[in-house]
């Protein structure tokens, strides 16, 4: 029997960061996730530490929204 993965529900800190998630999908389609991650780590070489932990919640946020199963749960 195979184990399930338990994953915590995304947290979306504002409209904005869905926005730019799915900006991102339709820019850059499965790529999505690696540009938002390029943009954190250039936030991050920058020192901008509010920016890099917003990138990483949104390539968190597109690697939930590209993927076929479902999380959490279902109504």
């Amino acid at each position: 029997m195979e184990k399930s993965r338990v994953t915590s529900p995304p947290y979306v800190a504002d409209r904005a960061v869905l926005a730019d998630a799915t900006d991102l999908i339709a820019r850059f389609g499965i790529d999505a996730a690696i540009e938002a991650a390029s943009r954190a780590d250039r936030s991050r070489d920058l020192g901008n530490v509010v920016h890099f932990c917003r990138w990483r919640q949104v390539e968190r946020l597109v690697v939930l929204l590209n993927a076929d199963e479902v999380t959490g749960t279902v109504h």
